[in-house]
């Protein structure tokens, strides 16, 4: 494996020898016999011309590793196969693509792989094949599937228990505002997601049934219990993103109930002041011939009257429950 940045990383396994690193050159040349897995950075100028130099890929399968949008597939082609999965990784904010891509061309004895961002299941995978348990190229292929598939398990299941902690939260009303960015997230998250999971697992579907020699029953029952994985993630996605759309028009129903309880209240406390203020506008016009204008206790009768006015109005609008607690 070559260092630096253009993660050129090629793997040999000879027999059942230990795992050797080569240089790029050295695996260009390489034609003896063991599985040899070469790892190439899909941006880098220098990877790109390595991959075209690779006479043993196909123009298709050449053009599949080096397209720029790809989404998770299994094609055959001859005694080989092109495939494109989805997992965690290395983001890159100028790509809304929440998962990254890595294409694998499939054959006999030797794998070439391409990544234009780093992916997690790579470093898992190089770590099993120093370990001596990948030897052939359905390993290899098994092997992402696996590490893919167990390292985005739990990050499906979370955004679930994101929208767990807002189910409870909505039970006091006061936090809803807060809960609509958090909803809104999930719901973002669940759909990029669900985007490349169901395709995922197509696409290990269709390889496990291909009959490969390189591809042995091991690894076809590995990457059929990925695929199972795939395929529990796409249903959970599915009812993440429906949970989020009803928690979205639960909370929309609860902001529209709490104004119109606000919007009642007002009209309420309008009503109760509407005849207090018509008493006192009638009692303050400029004019003689007012009742009791004289009188010393006609100020504190006038307030009388007024709290015993308000005081009937409120006594009939709860009587008739149009006052309640929101909550």
């Amino acid at each position: 494996m070559a260092d630096g940045s253009s993660l050129m990383e090629c793997g040999l396994l000879v027999g059942d020898g230990p795992f050797r690193q080569l240089t790029v050159p050295e695996a260009e040349v390489y034609r003896g016999p063991g599985f040899l897995w070469l790892h190439l950075h899909g941006r880098d100028e220098d990877d790109i011309t390595v991959l075209k130099r690779q006479d043993h890929i196909p123009d298709v399968a050449a053009h599949a590793l080096l397209a720029t949008e790809t989404r998770p597939r299994c094609d055959r082609i001859d005694f080989g196969a092109i495939v494109n999965l989805r997992g965690p990784g290395e983001l890159d904010p100028d790509d809304s693509d929440r998962l990254v891509s890595i294409r694998l061309w499939v054959h006999e004895n030797r794998v070439t792989s391409v990544s234009r961002r780093r992916m997690n299941a790579t470093k898992v995978v190089m770590g099993q094949a120093r370990a001596g348990k990948i030897t052939d190229p359905g390993d290899l292929v098994s092997a992402y599937a696996r590490a893919i598939s167990l390292e985005l398990d739990p990050q499906v299941a979370a955004l679930g228990d994101s929208l767990d902690d807002v189910e409870s939260g909505l039970e006091d009303l006061k936090s809803i505002y807060r809960y609509r960015t958090s909803i809104t997230k999930v719901r973002s998250e669940a759909i990029a997601f669900r985007r490349f999971v169901a395709p995922d697992r197509d696409a290990l579907l269709t390889l496990a049934d291909y009959d490969f020699e390189w591809l042995s029953q091991d690894d076809r029952l590995h990457i059929r219990e990925a695929a199972d994985k795939f395929a529990r993630m796409a249903e959970e996605l599915e009812a993440v993103r429906e949970r989020a759309g009803l928690l979205h028009e639960q909370i929309t129903d609860l902001r529209a109930e709490q104004l119109d309880q606000r919007g009642l209240e007002i009209s309420v406390i309008a009503f109760i002041f509407l005849p207090l203020t018509f008493i006192t506008g009638l009692l303050g016009m400029n004019v003689e011939g007012i009742p009791f204008a004289k009188e010393p206790w006609a100020f504190w009768g006038v307030v009388a009257i007024c709290i015993v006015i308000g005081a009937a109005v409120a006594i009939y609008f709860l009587w008739r429950h149009w006052l309640r607690d929101p909550n």
